[in-house]
């Protein structure tokens, strides 16, 4: 889906000397950018990639991975409680926060948040996730537990802290109990248990277990997918039995 910055675009006009700016890259939206180029002179395609050169800075496994969805939302008390528990861990972390993030308010942090993390966090609205996540930097996802993303996580072999609230509860149990590669929030979300856990996610023997665990998830996930595998076999399978018929 094209996104354009400049609000000439949203009147259907641009104004002389105006440029277009949309979050995406030429290939995959083609078609769509061939019938715009001869509408408007200035149309440029750039897509986010800021944070992967922050990443690109950072040792391997040190940063903390922070994304709750697009959908869910959390209260002003929690986003605080969630950024000075990620603050007081002393890791270094990349937060994606939504605009409408927080129920009814702006997803806004206080400025000795920002003070004490502005050498160790990046804070954008928007990420290529999947190379993020496959990122070498990155040693932990923070995530509310959607099942997008979490297969995403195992499929990176990346550890999770999860979830907060919400729906996600079987996705949670599996994670954390069935999977070994997680350990869950409670609801009641205080900055000393988020401390605490990022760093016992980030550091230490328990750590080390569950992304020993969160490896062997990523290779098992890696040969589903190969040309061989299940999902790919399974693909086929839709494809001649329901598609095709």
């Amino acid at each position: 889906m094209l996104f354009c910055s400049n609000t000439a675009w949203s009147t259907g006009r641009a104004s002389e000397g105006s440029a277009l700016i949309f979050h995406t890259f030429d290939v995959l939206e083609q078609e769509v950018l061939n019938a715009l180029y001869p509408m408007f002179p200035l149309v440029y395609t750039i897509e986010e990639v800021e944070c992967l050169h922050w990443l690109d800075s950072h040792k391997p496994r040190s940063v903390m991975f922070v994304n709750f969805g697009s959908i869910t939302t959390v209260t002003k008390e929690q986003l605080l409680e969630f950024g000075m528990g990620l603050a007081e861990s002393g890791h270094p972390f990349l937060w994606i926060i939504m605009p409408d993030m927080v129920a009814g308010d702006s997803a806004i942090l206080p400025p000795d948040f920002t003070e004490e993390t502005k050498e160790r966090s990046f804070i954008c609205s928007w990420c290529p996730q999947e190379e993020v996540l496959n990122h070498p930097s990155i040693g932990g996802f923070l995530t509310h537990s959607g099942w997008g993303l979490t297969m995403e996580s195992i499929s990176s072999g990346v550890p999770m802290l999860c979830p907060f609230c919400g729906d996600q509860q079987t996705n949670c149990r599996y994670t954390c109990s069935e999977w070994g590669i997680g350990m869950e929030i409670d609801n009641n979300v205080k900055r000393e248990n988020v401390k605490k856990l990022v760093t016992e996610l980030m550091e230490g023997e328990k750590s080390e277990k569950m992304k020993k665990k969160a490896t062997e998830w990523r290779k098992l996930a890696e040969e589903a997918s190969a040309a061989s595998g299940s999902s790919s076999m399974n693909l086929d399978k839709l494809v001649k039995e329901v598609l095709c018929q």
